[in-house]
């Protein structure tokens, strides 16, 4: 079931998605070569708290986990695509990482993702980074009433196999409400024109995630949470949560 939001309750999640948005700021700018992943989730935690916000992730428990998510943040670096754990691992010059961020403030959530580099950038990630950001805005764009939810994800894919790149099987976007994971899902590849209508009231997560590699398959950490890419290249996630408004889609949690 997907439960259109009035336009207060679409101001109100935008509250939240500043608070993600914060977050992601902060991490961002505390990723340096040398800093331990831990180190970043305590970052956002401290974002998180003191706008008086939770975090969706920790605790979270989906069907395919073996354990309860253990931090506020996925910190996916270099051949990790996403649901990365942050451990004890120091950033090294080079990394290529993303981040993935929720809050709940108010009984709304938001959820978003950034990817950047550490230290000395190779042009390689900063063209994969750049096709993953490019995805996310023709998903955005396509996100107007009227289209459907396959116009989201063709838009997505389009840009993504252009480039070369491969889109990890079976994971995607999600509807976004009182609750992080909602309906409907948003695939990042498919047939336009298929799909649910989109109407205004209608808030989703679109999240590209790509794999420079250019296969779809990957493989799993032993710790049930952490997806790879089979040929050990490099990836990149990029993500908004989004509203369907008659004026056109509503960024909830740009910056």
């Amino acid at each position: 079931m997907v439960e259109l939001k009035t336009d207060e309750s679409i101001d109100e999640m935008r509250a939240t998605g500043r608070v993600v948005a914060q977050a992601l700021a902060a991490v961002r700018e505390s990723a340096r070569v040398g800093v331990a992943l831990l180190d970043l989730d305590r970052v956002a935690r401290d974002v998180l708290r003191e706008a008086g916000a939770t975090s969706p992730f920790l605790g979270y428990r989906p069907k395919f986990a073996p354990v309860p998510f253990p931090a506020v943040i996925c910190t996916s670096v270099n051949d990790a695509i996403v649901h990365g754990i942050p451990g004890t691992y120091r950033l090294r010059d080079g990394d290529l990482v993303s981040v993935d961020c929720g809050a709940v403030l108010g009984g709304w959530a938001g959820d978003a993702a950034v990817s950047f580099t550490v230290g000395r950038p190779r042009p390689a990630d900063l063209r994969l980074i750049a096709t993953a950001e490019a995805a996310l805005a023709a998903g955005i764009a396509a996100a107007v009433p009227g289209n459907r939810i396959g116009d989201i994800a063709h838009a997505v894919g389009t840009v993504c196999r252009a480039a070369g790149y491969g889109i990890p099987d079976g994971f995607g976007g999600h509807g976004v409400g009182r609750h992080m994971h909602e309906d409907p899902g948003v695939p990042n590849e498919g047939p336009p024109g298929r799909g649910m209508k989109l109407r205004p009231g209608m808030v989703l997560a679109i999240e590209p995630m790509l794999t420079a590699g250019g296969t779809d398959d990957y493989s799993c950490d032993g710790d049930g949470w952490t997806l790879r890419t089979v040929d050990g290249s490099r990836a990149a996630h990029a993500e908004h949560t989004v509203a369907i408004t008659a004026d056109g889609p509503r960024i909830l949690t740009a910056p």
